[in-house]
C-alpha cells in the first residue's frame, strides 16, 4: 500500500444507505424507523440517525472557505476569540481595579456597565488600560447612551486612538420595550443618526445592538433567537437608509450580541447560519462582501442555569462555550455559574475566564477555523435552522419589522409561549436539568445563600412597567419554589420506600421514586425490600413517613396495592410506582396517587406540597 500509495478505505468495497437503513431496521426488530430514531426537533424539523454525503450534495454551504463571503465559515481565516468579562462594580474605582487585574490573567475584553456618563467617571473607570490592547464594551441606559458616547470618542481621540479602538456601546433602545411592554419614547431612528455621527471618527466603535441574548435569557427556541436578531439587524438597516446613511456604514456599527443554550450541536450550527444569512441579507443593499460580516459575542445562557446543584452550570456552560467557539465567534463572556443567587464572586468569576482558556491553551480551539465545516450533520443542522429562522425573519417583515413586532407585543408573545412550553417540558421532564428535575441532590439546602440582587441604577425607571414584557423565569425556577417551600416549612416530608415482590422491578421504581420525590426537596427513605405490606407499613409509620410509595411490578400491584392501602388505613399518604393496567381498579378501591414517565413532575409535587407543608 505504502509503495502503491493506495487508500485504506479503497480496500472496502462503499455501502449505500439502503444497505445502511435495512441493516438498523434489522437491529431494531421490527420497531418502525422513524418512530424509533428520527427525532423532531423544537425549531421545527426532524433529526435522522445518520447522515451521508449524499445529504449535502446540494447545500452550498460547502462552497466557501473561512473568510470568503457568505461567510457560513467564519468571518475571519483564524478562531482566536476574545475572551470577555463582565466587569460587576459598585463604583468606577472598583470596576478599574479589577479590570486591570484580569486583564493580568488572560481577559482581553472588558464589559462595563456605566451609570454616569462624564468625563471624570470615564477616566476614572479606564485609568491604565491600553486601549489598543484589549476591546472596551460599555453598557448604559439608552437615554444617556448620545451623551456618553461624546465623552468615550472624546477620551479615545485625546489618546489618539481613533484608528486602533476596538470595542461597542450597547445602545438598545429596543430594551425598554421588550422587558417592561413600554415602547421607548424618544425617536430612535433620530437617536441613531445622532449616534452614528458622534462616532464616524472611530471606526472600531459599534454602537448599534441587536441583544438578541434577551431573547435566549427569556427562554426563546434557537431558531427564534436567530429569526428576530436577523429582524432586529434588518431594522437598523432600513431605519437607517431611509434616513438617507449609507447601508456599508450602518452595517460596520451593527453588534450581535447572542446566547448560547446547551444544545450543542444546534448552538454551533446557529451561528453558522447566522452569518450566512445576514451576508445575503445585507448584500441586497449593493454593497461590497465585507460589510457584509457579522460581528458577533456569544454569552453563555442563563435561562438553563440552577440555583440547586449549581456546578452543574459549569458542565453547561462549558459546552455552551465550545459551541460558540467552533462556530467561530468573535468574542465570548461565560456566565459564571453562580449568577442566579448571587453577585459573582472571585473564585466563580475565576473559573468563568478559565473555562475558555481551557479551550484555547489545552483543547487549542483557537488554532482551527470552523473544525465543524463539511460534517454532513452540521452542514444539515445549518441550512435546517436557517430555513426555520427565515420563516420568523420574513414573518417579522410582513409584520411591519422589528420595531413593530416588538411595540405591540408579537415578539414578546411569541418567546412567552415558547418559554411556557420549555417550563412545561421541564416540569414534564422532556426537558432535562440535571440536578434540579432529575437526579437531585435531595440534602442540598440553598435559601441560605440566595441573595437579593440590586435594582438597575441606571436611571432608566426600571420600574415602570407595561403589559407583555420578556419572561424573566429561568427554565429551573418552579422546581427551586417547590424546594425552597420545603425549606421553609416547619417540616420536612419524609416519604419511604416500601419495596416489595420483583426485585428488579422494585429497584428501579425506588429509584425512580427517590429522584421524583427528591426534586421537592423530601427526605427520602429507601429500603432493601420486605416480606410483607403489612411489615413494610408498620417500618414506615414507625419512622413517621408522610409518603409511603409502593414498589413493585405492574403484575403484583393488583394484590399488594389494596392490602396496602387498606391496612394503611389513611395513616400516610400512599402513592403506586408506575401506571399498572389495574390502575382504573385500584382507583375505585380510593387509591389516586402514582409516579410515572408521564406524570407532570411538577404539578404533582405541587400538589403534594399543598398536603403535606405546614
Amino acid at each position: 500500500m505504502t509503495e502503491k500509495k493506495e487508500l485504506l478505505f479503497d480496500q472496502f468495497p462503499p455501502v449505500s444507505t439502503e444497505e445502511w437503513r435495512a441493516k438498523v431496521e434489522a437491529d431494531l426488530k421490527g420497531a418502525p424507523f422513524d418512530k424509533k430514531l428520527v427525532w423532531r426537533t423544537n425549531e421545527g424539523f426532524n433529526v435522522q440517525p445518520m447522515y451521508r454525503a449524499e445529504d449535502i450534495e446540494a447545500l452550498n454551504t460547502t462552497d466557501s472557505l473561512p473568510g470568503e463571503f457568505p461567510y457560513v465559515r467564519g468571518t475571519r481565516v483564524d478562531n482566536d476569540w476574545l475572551s470577555r468579562q463582565e466587569i460587576i462594580a459598585d463604583s468606577a474605582e472598583e470596576a478599574n481595579k479589577i479590570a486591570l487585574d484580569v486583564l493580568c490573567k488572560g481577559i482581553n475584553s472588558l464589559g462595563f456597565k456605566v451609570s454616569d456618563a462624564t468625563s471624570a467617571e470615564l477616566e476614572m473607570l479606564l485609568a491604565g488600560i491600553e486601549l489598543p490592547a484589549v476591546e472596551l464594551n460599555f453598557n448604559c441606559c439608552p437615554r444617556k447612551a448620545l451623551e456618553f458616547a461624546k465623552v468615550l470618542v472624546a477620551y479615545i481621540k485625546a489618546a489618539g486612538a481613533e484608528s486602533t479602538f476596538r470595542g461597542s456601546i450597547d445602545f438598545n433602545p429596543f430594551r425598554k420595550a421588550l422587558k417592561h411592554g413600554v415602547e421607548f419614547p424618544g425617536d430612535i431612528a433620530t437617536m441613531a443618526v445622532e449616534m452614528l455621527d458622534i462616532v464616524k471618527d472611530v471606526p472600531g466603535l459599534k454602537v448599534l445592538a441587536v441583544d438578541s441574548v434577551m431573547l435566549s435569557n427569556a427562554g426563546a427556541y434557537i431558531y427564534q433567537e436567530l429569526g428576530y436578531a436577523l429582524s432586529w439587524g434588518a431594522e437598523w438597516l432600513s431605519m437607517l437608509t431611509d434616513k438617507g446613511l449609507d447601508a456599508a456604514l450602518v452595517a460596520s456599527r451593527i453588534k450581535f450580541n447572542m446566547g448560547v443554550s446547551s444544545n450543542y450541536f444546534m448552538e454551533l450550527a446557529k451561528f453558522r447560519a447566522a452569518r450566512m444569512l445576514w451576508a445575503q441579507i445585507v448584500k441586497q443593499y449593493g454593497v461590497a462582501d465585507d460589510a457584509c460580516k457579522m460581528a458577533v459575542h456569544a454569552e453563555t445562557s442563563r435561562y438553563n442555569q440552577t440555583i440547586y446543584d449549581a456546578y452543574v452550570n459549569l458542565l453547561r456552560s462549558q459546552t455552551e462555550c465550545m459551541s460558540a467557539a467552533l462556530a467561530g465567534v468573535d468574542s465570548i463572556t461565560v456566565t459564571p455559574f453562580d449568577t442566579p443567587y448571587k453577585k459573582p464572586d472571585e473564585f466563580s468569576e475565576r473559573i468563568a475566564r478559565n473555562q475558555q482558556f481551557l479551550l484555547k491553551e489545552e483543547s487549542h480551539l483557537d488554532k482551527v477555523v470552523d473544525p465543524a465545516g463539511g460534517s454532513y450533520y452540521v452542514e444539515t443542522l445549518t441550512v435546517a435552522i436557517a430555513e426555520q429562522a427565515w420563516k420568523v425573519f420574513l414573518g417579522v417583515e410582513e409584520l411591519g419589522g422589528f420595531l413593530a413586532c416588538v411595540n405591540n407585543g408579537t415578539v414578546q408573545k411569541a418567546i412567552t409561549e415558547a418559554s411556557e412550553k420549555r417550563h412545561t417540558d421541564v416540569a414534564r421532564r422532556k426537558e432535562i436539568l440535571l440536578g434540579t428535575n432529575q437526579y437531585p441532590n435531595i440534602n442540598e439546602l440553598a435559601a441560605e445563600k440566595i441573595e437579593v440582587k440590586p435594582g438597575c441604577g441606571c436611571g432608566c425607571s426600571s420600574e415602570e412597567k407595561g403589559n407583555g414584557g420578556l419572561p424573566i423565569a429561568r427554565a429551573a425556577s418552579d422546581f427551586e419554589a417547590l424546594r425552597l417551600a420545603t425549606e421553609a416549612a416547619a417540616n420536612r416530608p419524609k416519604v419511604f420506600m416500601l419495596t416489595i415482590g420483583n426485585l428488579a422491578m422494585r429497584l428501579a421504581r425506588a429509584q425512580f421514586s427517590t429522584n421524583f420525590f427528591g426534586c421537592a426537596g423530601y427526605e427520602i427513605v429507601d429500603n432493601l425490600g420486605f416480606e410483607t405490606v403489612q411489615e413494610g407499613v408498620d417500618a414506615a409509620l414507625a419512622q413517621n413517613a408522610d409518603v409511603i410509595v409502593l414498589c413493585s411490578s405492574d403484575d403484583e400491584y393488583a394484590t399488594l396495592a389494596p392490602e396496602a392501602f387498606k391496612y394503611l388505613d389513611g395513616r400516610a399518604q400512599f402513592v403506586v410506582a408506575g401506571a399498572p393496567a389495574c390502575m382504573d381498579e385500584l382507583k375505585q378501591l380510593g387509591i389516586n396517587d402514582y409516579v410515572h414517565v408521564r406524570c407532570n413532575v411538577l404539578d404533582v409535587l405541587r400538589d403534594f406540597n399543598n398536603r403535606l407543608l405546614k
